[in-house]
């Protein structure tokens, strides 16, 4: 029997619907962190918010953690079986486009397991034991922070990120054997790594509104693009 889905092009299918799912499923509860209970925090205190953090926080937080795993392994799965048919794949308008998207979102799925979902079971801890009469952690104000950072930083990240995993297949470039791809590759890296950089252990600054990270990341594309294009 001639089995579609147990060819090659099948599993690589399959991996694709996977990370379908997962990146679904984690950058949804990404953005409702950011542009839904964050702003519903800043507007609560008291018992509701000690409910939320104790009750609804942890529940998110294990879509969220696992989401970004799922989507990690898929894509790397993916990006094996590309490169299981020679390395030329990655030297190509596809190739720049989703590696510069798997950059990124490299970078969220280790600020999720590194920063965050650490940082958030100290402020979790934290509010429990308020909670049963207890005192705070004394550092989960600055673990609320740093989460915060990361997860801002990850926000911003997740719209041009979007972008070049669209833009792989569906916005071919003019990529030749001309092309300068190493100062391209740098270039792109440093923008990336700095703004990367800036979620460890930098500021909000435009980010910290809601509009104001949604605006930074659609400028962010629209540098990354402008700089693929000056290069190609």
């Amino acid at each position: 029997m001639d089995i579609a889905l147990l060819k090659a092009p099948g599993i690589e299918f399959l991996l694709r619907w996977g990370h379908f799912l997962f990146g679904i499923t984690w950058i949804g509860v990404l953005y409702y962190f950011n542009f839904i209970q964050g702003s519903w925090f800043n507007e609560t205190e008291g018992q509701h918010k000690s409910a939320a953090v104790q009750k609804l926080v942890p529940r998110a937080l294990w879509w969220f953690r696992w989401g970004a795993m799922g989507t990690f392994l898929t894509g790397l799965a993916i990006l094996a079986m590309k490169g299981h048919g020679g390395k030329e794949i990655f030297m190509t308008s596809y190739g720049v486009m989703i590696l510069s998207g798997a950059l990124m979102g490299t970078f969220m799925f280790l600020n999720v397991w590194l920063i965050i979902w650490p940082a958030q079971k100290v402020v979790i801890a934290s509010t429990n034991q308020v909670a049963d009469g207890g005192q705070p952690i004394p550092e989960a104000a600055a673990c609320g922070a740093k989460a915060g950072l990361a997860s801002r930083t990850n926000t911003l990240f997740s719209i041009p990120m979007l972008f070049m995993m669209g833009a792989a297949s569906h916005l071919p470039m003019n990529v030749t054997g001309a092309t300068n791809l190493s100062g391209l590759a740098i270039t792109l890296g440093v923008i990336i790594g700095a703004l990367e950089l800036n979620g460890i252990v930098g500021k909000m600054g435009t980010m910290k509104s809601v509009s104001g990270v949604i605006t930074s990341g659609f400028a962010l594309t629209v540098v990354l693009y402008a700089v693929m294009e000056c290069f190609i």
